[in-house]
């Protein structure tokens, strides 16, 4: 295989790009320091962790974007849209591109799958397709992930566990350490402890802090897992009060 480094090594801001940064997203804290510092990905999987509304979900998408990814999911070529909800943020992002590497890119977007489906079935492939909607939203995951997910491209998922059981998201991080040894890149937002926990991911939780660093038993829902399951009486009982 001929020598390549990934697909994306740095996100920064533009320097000319227009930010009022008194309005959503820059507002948001993890984006405002992504617009005020960048930051590197991990050659392999980078995971984006924090709460509903921290700005993982959204530096995501704008990355995506940036990319040249379809806002609703999709690779770099399906450009479908069915209404307009993404931020601004991809048009203030300059992406480093690895030298030699690969442009082609997927976005797996759990709340817009299935219309990516219905797109599919609009504009079939030579190589056919299987029939997603009639499979369980877990099965059509696991399905696109088989049929798209392979070779040194750039691969953004965002809350990917949404649709998986526990043995499919183990399922997963066995798909995304064979994209890695193909030569493939992968951006993740999550909520779950279980695929954040896959060896050799580079972790950034966000949160009001803005992005930090983080290792898998310092993330915030790590811990918090952890505690309910020793003794899930002491969050329930908090929830009748």
């Amino acid at each position: 295989m001929a020598w390549r480094e990934a697909p994306v090594i740095r996100v920064d801001r533009y320097a000319d790009a227009e930010v009022d940064e008194r309005q959503w997203p820059a507002t948001i804290p993890a984006v405002r320091q992504l617009l005020g510092e960048g930051f590197e990905l991990s050659p392999g999987v980078t995971f984006l962790v924090g709460e509903n509304g921290s700005g993982k979900s959204t530096i995501l998408e704008g990355i995506a974007l940036a990319y040249g990814m379809s806002p609703e999911g999709g690779s770099t070529f399906a450009h479908h849209s069915t209404r307009a909800s993404e931020s601004p943020l991809s048009d203030w992002l300059r992406i480093r591109r690895g030298l030699g590497a690969n442009r082609w890119g997927f976005f797996l977007r759990a709340e817009t799958m299935h219309s990516f489906y219905t797109y599919l079935e609009e504009n079939p492939s030579m190589r056919g397709e299987p029939t997603f909607h009639e499979m369980s939203h877990g099965e059509s995951f696991l399905a696109i992930l088989e049929s798209r997910f392979d070779g040194p491209a750039f691969f953004c998922l965002d809350e990917p566990e949404a649709a998986l059981s526990f043995s499919s998201v183990l399922t997963l991080i066995a798909t995304l350490q064979r994209v890695v040894s193909e030569g493939g890149q992968v951006l993740c937002a999550t909520h779950s402890p279980v695929l954040a926990s896959l060896p050799g991911a580079r972790i950034l939780e966000t949160g009001p802090w803005g992005i930090r660093p983080s290792t898998w038993e310092d993330l915030d829902v790590v811990q918090h897992w952890r505690r309910f399951l020793d003794e899930p009486g002491r969050y329930l009982r908090h929830l009748a009060e």
